[in-house]
């Protein structure tokens, strides 16, 4: 967060300046955390394949947090909290079908920083993020899916957060009317005269409202379960069954 935060990072993390020492400390590291998964089977350029898949699996996100837990908020402003590690680049659209859910089983630890780090996002932005980056959320993707990640962590009982906090962020990412999201819970899809990527959207969010279902239903609110199982149901809208394929809709009709 500023120069005596980088020179403390420094003196810390390779206080010997050994190119040796960091190298092998590096491959140690490595061999460790790609060994939390053993395959068997195949060829050598199969498991090749696999281990170098794996190891791009946990480049991102990216830890954000200095040393002594200080990090930069979305607000802008310094702030330090020794009870996680604030992380950043978030490319949730990405990363919330394949990649979070990977995560949840080889790295529990982490996911739960992961999850304080979206949480501390909204306490300044008011939604979760969407595809967040170095203390900036760029809404460049569609979906609120930092939904299905914190799901998938409170249904398999994952993590050292607020359940009811989070629970209400889901919601509160779910009810805006940013992005379609108006059009999307009055008549049930995004109109493809408003907003672009119409179609992806109003999938994508159905998807996400069953996410929050779910969880609803593990919170034992059967209130919210049956709203957003209800809104889950939206995928429907879309679907032109003479064509067979989900298509673009505009006041009740189709795109042509």
């Amino acid at each position: 967060v500023d120069i005596e935060g980088a020179k403390n990072n420094l003196n810390t993390e390779i206080p010997d300046w050994d190119f040796d020492k960091v190298k092998r400390a590096a491959r140690n590291k490595w061999a460790n955390q790609l060994e939390k998964l053993q395959v068997g089977g195949g060829t050598d350029e199969q498991k090749e394949i696999f281990y170098t898949a794996l190891y791009h699996s946990m480049l991102a996100p990216n830890q954000y947090s200095d040393i002594d837990h200080r990090f930069r908020g979305h607000d802008l402003n310094t702030h330090q909290d020794d009870s996680f590690q604030m992380y950043t680049v978030f490319y949730l659209w990405d990363t919330f079908r394949t990649l979070h859910p990977l995560l949840a089983i080889i790295e529990r630890d982490r996911t739960t920083d992961l999850i304080q780090s979206m949480l501390n996002m909204y306490k300044h932005d008011n939604l979760l993020p969407v595809w967040e980056l170095a203390a900036n959320e760029t809404n460049c993707m569609i979906g609120y899916h930092a939904v299905p990640v914190i799901a998938d962590a409170i249904l398999k009982d994952i993590g050292d957060f607020d359940r009811q906090q989070a629970f209400l962020a889901m919601q509160k990412s779910a009810e805006t009317d940013l992005f379609g999201l108006r059009n999307y819970k009055k008549v049930g899809y995004v109109k493809a005269d408003e907003e672009s990527e119409s179609v992806s959207r109003t999938l994508e969010y159905a998807y996400d409202d069953w996410c929050i279902a779910q969880t609803a239903k593990h919170l034992n609110d059967s209130a919210r379960e049956i709203y957003f199982s209800k809104r889950a149901q939206n995928y429907q809208n879309v679907f032109d069954p003479s064509v067979g394929f989900m298509r673009a809709r505009i006041n009740g009709g189709w795109q042509q």
